[in-house]
């Protein structure tokens, strides 16, 4: 049986972490990336994982990404990508640079790592691609328009990956999660756990995808707690 090594991007707290723990629980070797690494030494002493530093905006640091993983004999056959950014507010007051690099990290940066990432795939022969969405990629809330337009594209990146990639043994999904993620460190309504979707219970859901059989594979999947309006 082939090594699973997993490659989480825009690892940090709450659903990035539970992957990793969950991954690492299920034998994988788990690489992190993020553009601050400090913040992950908890988890990686948890977990076994390795950290590596990565602007996902940056077409050199995603280059420069694969090609340590390569060195570490870490080269991903799974990797969600799970990097984000929002800005809100009225579009005429929006500041175009805050809106850019919104779409830089939702899609630009989800492309540049599925572009490294499916040619070692392609040379393994089989992999994985899993890529967190939001509602806002299914429809545009108000004065919420670069995280719409970020989310829709990152939406249209996985269904044509899908369409290209399926065919050559290499699954691609996308997760729409339609709620708040439950955090007890950022309060609010993020801290009320029957409102908000439990992260562990993601991470379930992201390993279930993962462990599909070819003969079924799921391209898209929604996840909302049973209390969120759809």
């Amino acid at each position: 049986m082939t090594r699973k090594n997993a490659l989480i991007v825009g690892a940090g707290s709450g659903l990035s972490a539970s992957l990793a723990r969950l991954f690492a629980k299920e034998g994988m070797t788990v690489a992190l990336a993020a553009r601050n690494t400090d913040k992950l030494k908890p988890l990686c002493d948890d977990t076994g994982a390795q950290a590596f530093q990565c602007d996902v905006s940056q077409e050199e640091d995603v280059a420069d990404l694969f090609s340590k993983l390569d060195d570490s004999d870490l080269t991903p056959n799974v990797v969600v990508y799970n990097a984000g950014a929002r800005v809100k507010g009225p579009i005429s007051e929006l500041d175009p640079e805050a809106v850019k690099q919104v779409l830089l990290t939702n899609a630009y940066g989800a492309f540049l790592v599925a572009h490294q990432a499916s040619k070692r795939m392609l040379d393994a022969g089989s992999g994985t691609l899993l890529f967190t969405g939001a509602s806002a990629g299914v429809k545009g809330y108000p004065q919420s328009a670069p995280f719409a337009m970020g989310k829709f594209a990152l939406r249209g990146l996985c269904q044509s990956l899908a369409r290209e990639l399926h065919p050559q043994n290499i699954h691609v999904a996308h997760f729409v999660i339609d709620g708040g993620i439950y955090s007890a460190d950022r309060g609010g309504h993020h801290s009320e756990r029957d409102k908000t979707l439990n992260p562990d219970e993601i991470a379930r859901t992201y390993l279930n995808i993962l462990e599909q059989d070819r003969s079924a594979w799921t391209w898209e999947i929604e996840l909302r707690p049973w209390v969120e309006k759809f």
